[in-house]
C-alpha cells in the first residue's frame, strides 16, 4: 500500500481508503459477519483510513464497523465520521445536534474520539445554518479533543468554492467528481493546495455507474449517463477487465488525490482492490474508456440547494 499526506493534517492516508457505506446496506443487503471480515481484510491489506456516518443504513454501518474495530488497536487506524444528515430527507445542523451526534456516534464506534468530522452533504441547508451553528460546534469538539480535524462534505463543487474561504476547514470529502466519467475534482485542486486542506475523494466507480451490475433505484443519474457508463463497463469486460480495476487505479493513481474511498461488503473485493492499486494500469484500455465517455464527460446532476449547482452539466 502507498501513502500520502492529507494537506496539512500531518496524517499520512492510504491511497486507497475503506467507505464503511457497505456494511448499512446501502446497495445490497450485507451479513455482517462478512462485513467484520471485510473491515479486518482491509486493515490487513493496509488501508489506514475507515469513513463512516450515522446516515448509511440509519445507523446500521456505524454499528456493525464499531463490533469490526473494538478490538483492533486504535493507533492501527484512521476514523472519520459525519452528522448533519440521517436519512434521506432529514438534516439537523443545529450546535445541539451535531454534539449529540458524534457523541451517538462514538458510543456506536467504541471509541472517544475520530480523527476526521464531516458535516454531512451541507449543500440540503442554508449557508447561514451551517456557518453560524454547525462550524462553531465543530471547532469545539475539536478543542475538546473529541476530533483531530474537521471538515465538510457534499456532491456540488460549487458548494466547497462557496463555503471554504467562509470558514476554517482542515479537510473536505468530495464524492464523484474524480473517476473515470468525472474529473472535475481537478478545478478544485488550486484552492485546496493553497489553502493546505485535505481531500478525501470518495466512490471511484461512481457509486456504482461504473459497473455491470447496474445503479441502485435510488442512483440519480440520468438513463444517458447510465447508458454511456454500462457501455464502457461492457467494453472492458469484452477486453477481459473489470471496469472497477481501471476505475480505481485511476483515482488511486494521481499523486494530488491523496485518498479515494472505495466501499463493499466482500473481503475478497476489498483485497482484490488494494491489489489493482499496486498493479500498472492499462494505458490504452484507459485512453480507449476515456474516448468512450467523453460525451459525458463531467455530466453530474443536482443535489440541495440551487445556488449550489449553477452552470453544472446534467
Amino acid at each position: 500500500m502507498r501513502y500520502r499526506k492529507l494537506g496539512n493534517t500531518g496524517l499520512d492516508v492510504s491511497v486507497l481508503s475503506f467507505g464503511a457505506s457497505s456494511l448499512g446496506s446501502v446497495f445490497r443487503e450485507a451479513d455482517e459477519s462478512e462485513s467484520i471480515r471485510t473491515v479486518h481484510a482491509a486493515i490487513d491489506a493496509g488501508i489506514n483510513y475507515i469513513d463512516v456516518s450515522p446516515y448509511y443504513g440509519l445507523t446500521r454501518a456505524e454499528t456493525v464497523l464499531g463490533k469490526a474495530i473494538r478490538d483492533i488497536p486504535r493507533d492501527k487506524f484512521l476514523l472519520s465520521t459525519k452528522a448533519g444528515r440521517y436519512g434521506v430527507d432529514a438534516f439537523d445542523f443545529s450546535a445541539r445536534r451535531i454534539q449529540s451526534s458524534l457523541e451517538e456516534s462514538l458510543t456506536r464506534l467504541h471509541t472517544d474520539y475520530v480523527d476526521l468530522f464531516f458535516l454531512h452533504d451541507i449543500e440540503f441547508v442554508p449557508a447561514d445554518i451551517v456557518l453560524e451553528e454547525a462550524v462553531p460546534a465543530a471547532m469545539r469538539l475539536k478543542e475538546q479533543g473529541k476530533i483531530r480535524f474537521w471538515g465538510i462534505s457534499g456532491l456540488p463543487l460549487q458548494l466547497f468554492e462557496k463555503m471554504l474561504p467562509q470558514i476554517d476547514a482542515d479537510v473536505i470529502l468530495s464524492y464523484c467528481h474524480y473517476s473515470l466519467n468525472d474529473t472535475a475534482l481537478l478545478d478544485l485542486l488550486p484552492m485546496l493546495e493553497a489553502r493546505g486542506i485535505g481531500l478525501v475523494n470518495a466512490s471511484p466507480l461512481s457509486m456504482g455507474l461504473l459497473s455491470l451490475r447496474g445503479t441502485p433505484d435510488w442512483h440519480p443519474a440520468s438513463p444517458e449517463l447510465k447508458a454511456a457508463c454500462r457501455k464502457a463497463a461492457e467494453f472492458c469486460a469484452a477486453r477481459g477487465t473489470d471496469i472497477a480495476k481501471l476505475a480505481i487505479q485511476f483515482s488511486t493513481g494521481n499523486e494530488r488525490i491523496p485518498t479515494t474511498l472505495v466501499s463493499t461488503a466482500n473481503p475478497d473485493n476489498i483485497a482484490r482492490n488494494t491489489r489493482w492499486t499496486l498493479e500498472p494500469i492499462d494505458e490504452e484500455l484507459l485512453r480507449e474508456v476515456l474516448e468512450l465517455l467523453a460525451p459525458v464527460h463531467n455530466v453530474t446532476w443536482v443535489s440541495g440547494r440551487p445556488e449550489y449547482n449553477e452552470n453544472i452539466r446534467v
